[in-house]
């Protein structure tokens, strides 16, 4: 008999470690690294209690250093999608059973973990298998990671001591379960902590879950997954395959016990997604929890009273930190006439001062780009640019895939505000600005809102606080993460919230509470303690 009530404090964010030269966590992280480069690793699905391989073995490499094998990875077919969400049914009663400190003590376990004894293998699997540096690395799949699972716990812990009121004679109480049937999660190449906060998050709410993460970031989340292994989660609670995007959807978007889809990638995938579930709503036992983070054009508005550096910065960071692929870079700017020039200037230099190469050398600001596709797509679009009447490269626009997939970053201006590369994502070390009469900040506010279809993140620097009241509320739906002052990327769980609307996603914001809710089904149950042993009520009396 289980009695008593267990707090989960509200979790500080985990300390960020700065890796100077010869600090201790710097030594250690380089001595991982060359752990991790001096085997070629075997890595299986992890389907129920089973290690599944098969004959269909993928080669993984450093983007940045493509002649170096870090191993190969065993995908899957249909079959291995059925298996996995049988796997997940049948371990699904016991553990939606499973007491709630029990299932918050794995995923608190695994958080001390990755603080402690496997930090530099999850940085360093990051660095390698996804060629981010040291800092993206640390504030991705360490701090980032850490938190989500800390500040999850609380969060739930919160949600489960919500309960109604009762009147008299009665009580009522109110019961958070799992959703019925099982949760898929479809996850990106870009962030080790959203690869292992799609798949945990749905699953502390104790639901079971076939995780699909991209191909390029495999190498990291089996790394993940071996540490959820060991932090003790009972096999088939997460299911973890490699299978191609039209394969897990013809089998899970077809399978009457699916339940949900925790989804971040592109909006036309989504788009796909939400279309087929809509199709095959007659299969299912219940209406399944969609849920998804998808792209973003987003963008930096700088008012005439802006500072030239903190603009510059904002931008240089904002848009070139992990080659600007992230669904938060920023991709678009809007600079007044006033401070263009300084503005510019500022910009040539920055980029010109930024080393590009392999992320064991950690004086390295910029590393490759995901994978050759990504390399091509973001080229074209430079390509393009050089020939065009519309734009120019002010600086960059050297690409290379020789050793690995570096593009240098690219700083485009175009004398139209709604040229190709000031709409389309791009997902690459690739920014846009857009040079507009000082005068016209609020027609410029305009411009901004409806230039793109996503709404994502977004930025407006000034040191006017009128101009920034009016930005914020001319560009309210703009943005589902706003920031004043700052460069648009860096959400910190616990602190920004993450999630975008429009065609950004259905901004349900991952790191918080609203979340989390999307995993559960709340059962009211009211129990009578006198009831009524007639029908008829006292009116029914004419007398």
């Amino acid at each position: 008999m289980r009695i008593g009530s267990f707090s989960y404090p509200l979790p500080a964010n985990e300390p960020v470690l700065g890796y100077a030269s010869m600090s201790a966590e710097k030594i250690a992280l380089k001595k991982t690294i060359a752990e991790l480069k001096s085997v070629e690793i075997d890595v299986p699905m992890y389907i129920g209690n089973k290690e599944v391989r098969t004959n269909k073995k993928m080669v993984m490499h450093p983007p940045h250093e493509i002649k170096h094998t870090l191993g190969y990875f065993h995908a899957g077919n249909d079959k291995h999608v059925q298996q996995a969400i049988e796997a997940a049914l049948t371990a699904k009663e016991s553990w939606s059973n499973m007491s709630w400190e029990n299932r918050a003590g794995i995923f608190l376990k695994t958080a001390d973990l990755l603080a402690t004894k496997y930090r530099t293998y999850i940085n360093g699997a990051t660095m390698l298998g996804q060629s981010k540096n040291v800092m993206q690395a640390e504030l991705d799949s360490a701090c980032e990671l850490i938190d989500f699972l800390r500040f999850n716990v609380h969060y739930l812990s919160e949600i489960y001591k919500q309960q109604p009121i009762s009147g008299a004679g009665m009580h009522n109480r109110l019961e958070w379960r799992p959703l019925e049937g099982f949760v898929l999660a479809v996850t990106p190449f870009n962030f080790t902590a959203i690869g292992g906060n799609l798949p945990t998050s749905a699953a502390m709410c104790g639901n079971v879950v076939v995780w699909k993460p991209a191909n390029t970031q495999v190498y990291s989340a089996q790394m993940f997954m071996r540490i959820l292994k060991e932090a003790g989660l009972p096999d088939g609670v997460i299911n973890l395959i490699y299978v191609d995007g039209p394969t897990i959807g013809k089998v899970c978007f077809s399978h009457k016990d699916f339940a949900g889809v925790h989804f971040t990638g592109s909006t036309g995938v989504f788009n796909s997604m939400w279309e087929t579930i809509g199709k095959n709503m007659h299969l299912y036992k219940s209406y399944p929890r969609i849920v998804g983070e998808t792209g973003g054009k987003d963008f930096v508005i700088a008012h005439k009273s802006a500072d030239a550096d903190v603009v510059a910065t904002a931008l240089l960071r904002g848009a070139f930190e992990f080659q600007g692929q992230k669904c938060s870079a920023a991709s678009r700017a809007y600079i007044p006439s006033n401070i263009a020039n300084q503005v510019k200037k500022k910009l040539i230099a920055g980029v010109n001062s930024m080393k590009m190469g392999s992320t064991e050398d950690f004086s390295n600001f910029i590393n490759a780009v995901i994978d050759e596709k990504s390399f091509d797509k973001i080229k074209s679009y430079i390509e393009k640019a050089k020939r065009s009447k519309n734009a120019s490269i002010l600086v960059g626009g050297e690409c290379s895939k020789k050793e690995g997939y570096f593009i240098q970053p690219t700083i485009i201006e175009t004398t139209d505000p709604k040229y190709t590369t000031m709409c389309e994502e791009i997902f690459g070390p690739v920014l846009t600005i857009y040079v507009y009469p000082a005068n016209d900040f609020e027609a410029t506010l305009a411009l901004v809102d409806s230039t793109s279809a996503y709404a994502l993140t977004g930025a407006v620097i000034s040191t006017d606080r009128y101009a920034v009241e009016l930005a914020t509320n001319k560009l309210r739906n703009a943005a589902g993460n706003f920031y004043i002052n700052d460069k648009p990327t860096g959400a910190v769980v616990g602190q920004q919230p993450f999630g975008g609307a429009r065609a950004s996603g259905t901004n349900d914001k991952a790191g918080s509470a609203l979340n989390l809710y999307r995993w559960l089904s709340a059962r009211t149950i009211k129990e009578t303690f006198n009831p009524p042993t007639d029908y008829r009520y006292a009116f029914l009396g004419e007398a």
